[in-house]
């Protein structure tokens, strides 16, 4: 006969039993939720407010042709004005010349550090009344998107080309490259196709940012999507229009994420990015 204490100890559930356990519980517990959701909700009420066909179309095709087309624009000067701006911070911020590295520093450390709506803001009504200097829409566009992005493209792009093995260089110098030829032949093809993915983030924010061009004042042929959306907003008092503008951002951005994550799978992960702004680890 075996006694109490011969009997052998009970065993729990393993750790794969108890991780499909919680699975279990937290679908539970969101099936619940979503029910419960469906349930209370007033569909009616939702539809009006997000989903009024006749306002939808009555958003077109202006909302494609001026403010999706108005975005794009915006955010292609910021970018091309931003990496060029970049490309020579970067340089500066590697150069062994003390001032050159001063000034990059303290540039990318301001424009990392202020808002971007503070530097539309300084654009589009301080440097007016300080300098009696007006900039069109597009030029301050342009100026603002690509001052706060230069500074995080720069530590990018800088990344970028450290990443480069140094053996490459040497091998560019010992068959009688310059420096300036070994940088633009040599060095920068490899550190574009490194930091590609981080750039391509960067293009996805600074479309975001974008938006913001909105509180200097835009005709109606210059409005983006954020402003065209508030305008037609308060027209119609439905939030249809701010959905439609919605998910014209996401036919930018969700291609842009895609490509990505195309090139990153591709070239890898060679510069990881910090502060949330698509910018380098130094």
């Amino acid at each position: 006969m075996t006694t109490d204490t011969e009997r052998p100890p009970k065993k729990g559930l393993g750790r794969r039993q108890r991780a499909r356990l919680n699975r279990g519980v937290q679908y539970a517990v969101l099936v619940v939720v979503i029910v419960v959701a469906a349930l209370v909700a007033d569909w009616n009420s939702i539809a009006r407010a997000f989903f009024n066909v006749d306002v939808a179309i009555a958003q077109f095709p202006e909302v494609i042709t001026t403010a999706l087309v108005n975005t794009i624009i915006y955010t292609a000067l910021g970018f091309g004005f931003g990496l060029g701006l970049g490309i020579v911070l970067a340089l500066m911020r590697m150069s062994p010349v003390g001032p050159y590295r001063w000034i990059a520093t303290g540039y990318i450390e301001l424009f990392r550090g202020l808002p971007a709506l503070l530097v539309f803001v300084a654009l589009g009504f301080g440097v007016p009344i300080a300098f009696q200097l007006r900039f069109d829409i597009y030029s301050t566009a342009m100026l603002a998107l690509g001052l706060v992005g230069a500074a995080y493209m720069a530590e990018t792009i800088r990344a970028g080309i450290q990443a480069v093995p140094k053996g490459q260089v040497e091998a560019a110098r010992s068959l009688g490259m310059s420096p300036g030829r070994t940088m633009l032949t040599v060095v920068m093809p490899q550190a574009f196709r490194i930091i590609l993915p981080p750039l391509t983030n960067e293009l996805i924010l600074l479309t975001k940012d974008s938006s913001l061009i909105y509180l200097l004042g835009l005709a109606s042929s210059e409005y983006e999507l954020a402003k065209f959306g508030r305008a037609a907003l308060n027209e119609y008092a439905s939030l249809t229009p701010l959905l439609i503008a919605g998910l014209c951002y996401l036919i930018i951005t969700i291609p842009l994420s895609r490509v990505s994550n195309l090139l990153e799978r591709k070239y890898g992960s060679g510069v990881r990015t910090k502060n949330g702004h698509g910018g380098a680890a130094a």
